[in-house]
């Protein structure tokens, strides 16, 4: 655990505003990508601004009961000193004072407690806390799944590239966790291989993937609730829709399809497909820009802003190893719940974005097959929707 400032107070310095109680970092009305203990140092410092902090004193705030060496403290403050534009002497914002610690040295004005979050979501209404906890598999998988919000509960069946406690401030995700937990409980979690749950693991299939969200709701001890499924997390709800009618009460899926690359691509796409894997397998989490910025337009090419290209870079490396990506893309791959669809009986919405590389063809065919399912296509290029686009 980290520090957990008493402050609920809102910070300006600069350009930018920090809103201590929500966690969030915006400049100039935009969300800013920081790791987690970057934001917990700037905290503190901005908390205590004018005044030296001691190097005991942030190490004893950021990591309580836990020994850190103090050149992890030195690389949070490069990491703020990075994305915050100082000088090169440190006058600008964070002053290094030898042998003792940091002060932060911009002005900053306390505005005193937000009356709304300050993330631009529509809801007007700051983000309720999540627990994270813990559960285990059949084959002794240790999983991580957390609960949000209350209300109806809605399940999220994971999908590729998820972090709970990462994406929790992400400018990609955030917005979505707002909305969903609007009227819900929200339940999500981290597959096998990604995130918090277990990177060591044998296997890895979509017979496993399902398994893993019976696991999942189990823990959760929720009866019946409506399930959704992102990208490969749709084939999973289908999955589990057409084994457990009962306790799902609508399915949603945004982006979804039936077939992996093996049956739905041509030998030249295919051909591609090999090649991506391969540079998966070469560059993965090495913050390569040709490579970054190529992962990145797979699966958001709209819009896309520098914010959200780091954080894109930031969450290959946090959410699992080169070895564990090249394992779910090729499982991805041979996908193929397309003979279960005249089978779902729950009432079903499908989203559909007009020029996903998920191809809208996917779409179609899920609403076409599950019976009396919803087609709603959607004006985006983007995998995954931001805040401010009119999807």
């Amino acid at each position: 655990m980290g520090v957990r400032l008493k402050s609920k107070h809102l910070y300006e310095f600069g350009s930018y505003r920090l809103d201590a109680a929500e966690r969030v970092l915006l400049r100039d009305g935009q969300p800013v990508t920081l790791r987690p203990k970057d934001l917990e140092t700037l905290l503190v410092l901005v908390e205590r601004a004018s005044h030296i902090v001691e190097k005991e004193e942030l190490l004893e705030k950021v990591w309580p009961d836990v020994f850190v060496e103090e050149g992890n403290l030195a690389r949070h403050i490069f990491n703020l000193r990075q994305v915050l534009g100082d000088s090169p002497d440190g006058r600008k914002y964070i002053e290094t004072i030898p042998k003792r610690g940091y002060r932060f040295v911009a002005p900053v004005k306390n505005l005193g407690p937000p009356a709304i979050s300050q993330i631009g979501t529509e809801t007007g209404q700051p983000l309720p806390r999540q627990e994270i906890r813990f559960c285990v598999t059949n084959d002794g998988v240790r999983l991580a799944w957390s609960s949000v919000g209350s209300g109806l509960p809605l399940v999220k069946a994971a999908n590729w590239l998820n972090h709970l406690d990462y994406e929790w401030e992400s400018p990609i995700w955030k917005h979505w966790i707002a909305q969903l937990t609007r009227y819900h409980r929200l339940i999500r979690y981290d597959e096998r291989g990604n995130g918090l749950s277990d990177w060591e693991v044998k296997e890895m299939s979509l017979e496993l993937w399902v398994r893993d969200l019976e696991t999942v709701v189990d823990s959760a001890r929720v009866d019946r609730f409506a399930l959704m499924g992102i990208s490969q997390g749709g084939a999973v709800a289908i999955s589990y829709a057409v084994r457990h009618p009962e306790r799902v009460s609508h399915l949603i899926l945004p982006g979804a399809y039936s077939q992996g690359w093996k049956d739905r691509a041509t030998a030249e796409e295919l051909e591609g497909r090999r090649a991506l894997v391969t540079l998966v397998r070469l560059n993965w989490g090495k913050n390569l820009p040709g490579f970054s910025d190529m992962f990145t337009k797979r699966f958001v090419p709209y819009n896309t802003t520098h914010e959200h290209q780091r954080w894109w870079d930031d969450l290959q490396r946090v959410s699992t190893s080169p070895g564990n990506a090249v394992r779910i893309l090729e499982a991805c791959d041979e996908i193929n719940v397309r003979g279960l669809l005249p089978s779902v009986s729950v009432t079903t919405i499908v989203f559909q974005c007009d020029d996903d590389r998920a191809p809208a063809e996917e779409g179609r065919i899920l609403a076409a097959e599950i019976p009396n399912a919803r087609f709603v296509p959607l004006p985006s290029a983007n995998h995954i929707l931001f805040a401010d686009e009119p999807a």
